[in-house]
């Protein structure tokens, strides 16, 4: 993670925690084209998963899942120049950064770190970056132990981390999120998100009246829609 810390002794603000991958930057279609080109691979993600996506080309076997890993770090190692924002993302955060203090948590390892770093300040984004591996609930409660803010709301794409946020810090606000139209429709809502909004033009708007409301999130044992 970056070496900034938030300021001491000051009023508690807002916080903002968000995924980068199809919340931020589009990664399934720029994976895909890459696959293709490189590894003569057919990529067609039908839910949340990668697990059973990859078929070779050549004899139709189908990529394990142990071999999928190293596929993806060999992307974001050599191809991350590929992806591309989501429409207004980063104005969206630009406005919604006067208001609140920013962290990206991202699963792509440390030893992507300093890439996605300028990955994200190209897009105008300099904030904190917290990388991490396997389900993100007690990342984030790190993060929310860290700057002790006056509400927290968490945006992501997957239900796993959506779980894993409702366990671990369960007054955070949930907002799924998948900008990416040709997975969107196969990823159902995440039963622990307390809204599903697929586009920044409808989401900026849903975070402002939460950071407005500062209210504590409701639980999200069976699911809540906001």
């Amino acid at each position: 993670m970056t070496e900034r810390q938030p300021p001491r002794d000051r009023t508690p603000r807002p916080l903002i925690v968000t995924d980068c991958d199809e919340v931020l930057l589009h990664m399934v279609v720029p994976f895909r084209d890459w696959l293709d080109e490189a590894h003569d691979i057919d990529f067609r993600m039908r839910g949340a998963s990668f697990a059973g996506a990859l078929h070779r080309r050549k004899c139709g076997s189908q990529v394990e899942r142990e071999e999928v890993w190293p596929l993806l770090d060999e992307f974001f190692n050599h191809q991350m120049h590929r992806q591309y924002a989501a429409p207004g993302a980063f104005a969206a955060l630009a406005r919604i950064g006067e208001l609140a203090d920013i962290v990206v948590l991202s699963n792509v390892g440390d030893a992507i770190h300093e890439r996605r770093v300028a990955q994200l300040a190209a897009h105008g984004l300099a904030c904190r970056l917290v990388t991490n591996r396997g389900e993100k609930g007690p990342a984030l409660r790190r993060i929310v132990d860290e700057f002790a803010p006056s509400l927290t709301v968490y945006l992501e794409d997957l239900e796993i981390h959506h779980a894993s946020a409702a366990e671990h810090v369960p007054e955070a606000w949930r907002l799924q999120m998948v900008i990416e139209p040709e997975i969107a429709a196969a990823i159902p809502k995440a039963r622990h998100a307390h809204a599903r909004i697929d586009g920044w033009a409808e989401a900026e708007p849903w975070i402002m009246a939460r950071l407005r409301e500062r209210q504590p999130a409701p639980a999200t044992h069976a699911g809540v829609d906001a």
